[in-house]
């Protein structure tokens, strides 16, 4: 079975060269590996063209960067705890200079990142850029979708008013209704999980959403999940294009032309 899953595709689009054995394989292995080659050695003209794309994935980067320069100045006037967290934000609505637009760039860039998303897949999915040799970066592409929802969700808890103790509570119910991991899900009490054990606990951190959970929501929001982020972009970007670019799905022989990168 072991043998049968390293002679796949899926196994080769992410392994694409063995362990080197002479200087020749030596240098193939480097092209080929994102964390010793960022950009790859050629580009494929077609690849930089404008159509089926509608810049979707540009547009997603270029809101994340906009994300994390506004994220890092709201961080100058946030303090994550659950008596600061709404002073904080009424603070920089009313006293901090040109808070109120800070705010907004950071809300409407979230709620417009998660759209531009949806729609890069949906495009992905539509024109069949998921197709071999693209499978592996299609569930990097179904990470960073992920990622970009948790991201989303755990900064809209960090204001601390009705809204976000309301979606606090409404997920904590639902991870503790998860099977096998939540005490109300199916199993869980077999599996001896409670309140005080099952993953609505690892995650809010207490029994009931409050001071910890913001404190976890803030690093998660902070830390962790934009460090995967931009670990996974690096990724995506560089496989897109050594995967021969980013519109169509199978390759056609002798169609495409290549140029230096």
């Amino acid at each position: 079975m072991a043998e049968g899953l390293r002679r796949s595709r899926f196994w080769r689009s992410i392994f694409r060269t063995p362990l080197p054995r002479n200087p020749r394989e030596g240098a193939k292995a480097v092209r080929s590996n994102v964390f010793l080659h960022v950009h790859p050695p050629y580009v494929k003209r077609k690849a930089l063209e404008f159509s089926w794309t509608w810049g979707l994935g540009g547009i997603s980067f270029f809101l994340l960067l906009v994300l994390t320069v506004t994220g890092i100045l709201l961080m100058f006037y946030y303090r994550p705890t659950a008596a600061c967290a709404w002073e904080d934000m009424q603070r920089l609505r009313h006293d901090v200079p040109y808070g109120p637009l800070l705010r907004n760039m950071h809300r409407w860039a979230a709620h417009l990142m998660v759209l531009t998303v949806w729609l890069h897949m949906l495009r992905v999915f539509m024109t069949g850029s998921y197709k071999k040799p693209r499978e592996f970066n299609w569930v990097v592409g179904v990470g960073l979708l992920v990622l970009t929802l948790l991201l989303s969700f755990t900064g809209y808890l960090l204001p601390m008013d009705q809204l976000a103790q309301a979606a606090g509570t409404v997920a904590g119910h639902m991870a503790a209704s998860t099977p096998l991991l939540g005490h109300q899900g199916p199993l869980g009490e077999a599996l001896g999980l409670t309140e005080k054990n099952d993953i609505a606990f690892w995650l809010r951190g207490e029994s009931a959403f409050g001071e910890i959970t913001v404190l976890r929501s803030y690093v998660w929001h902070c830390v962790a999940l934009p460090a995967a982020i931009f670990l996974l972009c690096i990724v995506h970007f560089w496989r897109i294009r050594k995967d021969g670019g980013i519109s169509g799905g199978e390759e056609l022989p002798g169609k495409e032309e290549e140029g230096d990168a």
